[in-house]
């Protein structure tokens, strides 16, 4: 059979039967085009998972206070809700080869006023390296010092959404005065928007001086997390299993016990991540 005797039986058996016949493309065309819309959702969430984990920072690794919570077993300390970190750890942790920079912070959520208006926000107690550690930047004024994170100043560097919380649209909070927790604060800076994330929103916080939240606000002189900051991606293996043994040693915890923090690599989570 010659191909065009072909191709006008397939005309003709078509023809014969158009409903059948458009009822079998119509399908075949929605399952493609299913197709094609699932794997471009998919790429688009991955992407975004994983630029919204990159913005956090880069190269980071995480160590937060508190037993890791096993399954099955007893009721255990949440990560980050106890309290087993302080500077001294930081110290150290600063003194690990093939860091590039180690920002601690002391966080917790509070009711922040401002002429007559109010908001309930993340407030983090931070120092200089907090900025380049966390891929942040500075729109009006001036971050926090390492100066004022030491000597507990009351100055406030606030995000975007907190600025349009707080104060009228197109205004400038430059010199302000805030209250947290009854504290106030003189408002120095204010930085560049990234957007919301699933990890929370780093436009929705305040920034106050490291010592000014230890001595208002948590009132005892532990961190809440320790961001570190490798030189390298490739060294950040190596990097957290030197942190993971320094603070083992300085914990005075024994091998094969439970250590009362949780170090997370973010190429672990962005993998996982990923992979979901």
């Amino acid at each position: 059979m010659r191909t065009s005797d072909l191709f006008q039986e397939t005309y003709t058996s078509l023809s014969a039967n158009k409903a059948r016949s458009g009822l079998t493309m119509l399908g075949i065309v929605i399952g493609i085009a299913s197709v094609i819309a699932m794997v471009a959702i998919g790429n688009g969430a991955q992407a975004s998972i994983e630029s919204s984990i990159q913005s956090l920072g880069s190269n980071l690794i995480q160590v937060l206070p508190g037993a890791q919570r096993s399954f099955g077993g007893g009721a255990n300390q949440s990560r980050g809700s106890a309290k087993s970190l302080t500077l001294l750890d930081v110290e150290a942790i600063e003194r690990i080869p093939n860091i590039a920079a180690v920002a601690p912070e002391v966080n917790g959520r509070y009711q922040v006023i401002a002429k007559g208006t109010n908001t309930n926000t993340s407030v983090v107690g931070v120092t200089g390296s907090y900025p380049s550690v966390r891929n942040s930047s500075i729109d009006q004024g001036i971050f926090i010092t390492d100066i004022q994170a030491k000597n507990g100043a009351k100055v406030a560097v606030l995000g975007p959404t907190v600025v349009a919380d707080l104060f009228a649209e197109g205004s400038d909070p430059i010199g302000q005065s805030i209250r947290i927790n009854g504290q106030l604060f003189t408002v120095i800076g204010t930085t560049v928007a990234k957007g919301g994330t699933g990890f929370g929103s780093q436009d929705d916080m305040v920034f106050i001086p490291l010592a000014t939240a230890q001595r208002y606000l948590s009132g005892d002189e532990y961190v809440t997390n320790i961001s570190v900051q490798a030189t390298t991606a490739d060294a950040m293996t190596q990097l957290q299993a030197d942190v993971m043994t320094l603070l083992l040693a300085r914990h005075k915890i024994a091998d094969g016990a439970p250590a009362d923090f949780n170090i997370l690599n973010q190429n672990d989570i962005i993998s996982t991540a990923s992979s979901i």
